[in-house]
């Protein structure tokens, strides 16, 4: 008994429409401290005490290492007895030479005069150069407490308590890192960058009030919140061909770290396409992506030509064009020639198939079915065998 003939195999399309697509660019880059600075001593002496917990944060002026005051508090007490007695020959030196000005012509020679007039510039300049010196003794001694200049996040301490340093040593004592906002540092290459500036020029790209910046972190993480240029190219290196920038970045939970590898996503505008879901096409032999179309009746594999992707899809330029019924549904047993019936579905956010087709009773024995998981073909070639079935009973 003869098998009832094959009638054409049932098919899942959308139609392809143009559509807005924003045009970005994905840039590696490398994180840079917002602000950083080594904390060096100023003054020399034996480690009193570390005053901050390595990895909290603290507050520009907050108290990170003690030094032993004792010799540099006992300088200043010597230097204000220095101003003290400077004080005094002074006061002695003024009063003569007044005393010297009255008596002037009578008692007192003009040379004594000027003698006492020389004491009194004397004692002036000996108040002035005591006065300096215990500027400078106090300076040592508040140097002897050595505070955060920035807010941020110190280092583990390279010293410990007892420990001798030096004043204005090589190493430093720790290092304090502002972590937010944070900056990331780009390279671009100036050739794409020409041909992006001549798409805007011809029109086929519509620049954006703004560029937009999102990061990437390296497991894919698209962390929240915009980005801002701070720096941007100026010059072009002579010997990689690329245009360095600076973008700034909010960093509150310290999620990005200084010479962390990242990836920005630069958003230039928009430009006119077609996107085809990548779930529709395959690879052929040769590497091209091909697609099913239908036209009047028949499959059609087409090779596509794309630029880039959008929300799980192929930007495509060439291939397809507008109004061309796109099949998504039932591609495993596809070939190309095959005449098929078509039935519009629709692709969700999740990549799930749905049948736009009106709702109907399902035939008797046939359980009814109006979605196929994107996770694989089989389903979608399930579906599309049962409707076929269901139209040649």
């Amino acid at each position: 008994m003869g098998g009832q003939p094959q009638g054409p195999a049932e098919v899942g399309v959308v139609t392809l429409a143009t559509e807005d697509i924003p045009y970005a660019l994905t840039l590696p880059g490398r994180a840079v401290a917002y602000e950083e600075t080594d904390i060096r001593p100023r003054v020399s002496g034996v480690i009193e005490e570390v005053a901050y917990q390595p990895g909290q944060p603290v507050e520009a002026g907050d108290l990170l290492f003690r030094i032993e005051d004792d010799s540099y508090a006992a300088a200043v007490a010597a230097a204000e007895a220095t101003v003290a007695g400077a004080e005094a020959s002074l006061a002695t030196a003024q009063a003569t030479v007044e005393r010297y000005r009255s008596l002037e012509g009578q008692a007192v020679t003009r040379a004594d005069l000027e003698t006492a007039e020389a004491a009194f510039s004397q004692a002036q300049a000996s108040l002035a150069s005591a006065q300096a010196g215990l500027t400078s003794a106090e300076l040592d001694l508040s140097r002897t407490e050595i505070h955060s200049p920035i807010a941020g996040v110190p280092s583990v301490p390279q010293v410990s308590t007892g420990e001798l340093v030096t004043a204005n040593q090589a190493e430093a004592l720790a290092v304090v890192t502002r972590l937010d906002p944070i900056y990331v540092d780009v390279t671009e290459s100036s050739a794409r960058m020409m041909r992006v500036r001549d798409r805007i020029d011809e029109g086929s790209l519509a620049p954006g009030d703004a560029v937009g910046f999102r990061l990437v972190q390296e497991t894919g993480e698209v962390l929240e919140g915009q980005g801002t240029l701070v720096t941007p190219g100026t010059s072009v290196s002579t010997t990689t061909g690329t245009v360095d920038f600076r973008i700034r970045f909010d960093n509150p939970d310290r999620q990005v770290l200084p010479g962390q590898f990242l990836r920005v996503e630069v958003t230039l505008g928009t430009s006119e396409g077609i996107v085809v879901p990548q779930r529709a096409t395959s690879r052929a032999a040769n590497g091209d992506l091909t697609a099913y179309v239908v036209r009047d009746g028949v499959a059609r594999q087409v090779t596509l030509t794309t630029t880039g992707t959008h929300a799980n899809g192929w930007i495509v330029t060439d291939g397809v064009e507008p109004g061309d019924l796109l099949v998504v549904d039932g591609l495993s047993s596809l070939r190309d020639g095959a005449e098929v019936t078509t039935v519009p579905v629709e692709i969700d956010e999740q990549g799930v198939v749905h049948d736009l087709a009106p709702e109907a009773e399902p035939a008797e024995g046939q359980a009814s079915s109006d979605a196929t998981p994107a996770a694989g073909t089989g389903g979608t070639d399930q579906q599309a065998a049962a409707r076929s079935a269901t139209s040649q009973e």
